[in-house]
């Protein structure tokens, strides 16, 4: 069974949305939130669906895509089972896992290559938590 990652974007995150989507179908089963063209937006309106449906275990994982990566990702850790991490290079992505059990990453269009988005997108899927002295910290983000 492929597992099911949640992914959505603004109008600025819109392109690298669709090359990371389709670069991950083949592997896994990508829900899309959108947003689906580069008409202006407000991010909030497809970062919550698809923040719940990680929250909720619908999907396992999620990406955003934003021009910064900050405002998705603020929007997303409203969620009291979030814990998203802004990524800008595979090895923040690799520790977001490895550390801070991130289940979802945001990433910035305006600032890294498509090339490097995939790369960031490859290290956060393939990288698992590794718990330990980790878990204790994770557990104390989540104590209101």
């Amino acid at each position: 069974m492929k597992r099911k990652i949640a992914i959505a974007a603004d109008h600025a995150g819109y392109e690298y949305k669709e090359i990371v989507k389709n670069y991950l179908s083949e592997k896994f089963e990508v829900q899309d939130f959108g947003t689906f063209s580069t008409n202006s937006v407000d991010y909030p309106d497809f970062v919550h669906p698809a923040a719940t449906s990680v929250e909720n275990g619908e999907n396992e994982l999620g990406i955003l895509i934003c021009g910064s990566g900050n405002g998705v990702q603020i929007t997303a850790n409203k969620h009291q089972k979030i814990r998203c991490a802004l990524c800008w290079m595979p090895e923040i992505a690799t520790l977001a896992r490895l550390h801070n059990d991130a289940n979802m990453i945001s990433m910035p269009a305006r600032f890294i290559s498509k090339e490097l988005a995939i790369e960031i997108v490859d290290k956060f899927l393939s990288t698992d938590f590794e718990g330990g002295r980790h878990q204790n910290r994770v557990d104390k983000i989540a104590v209101c």
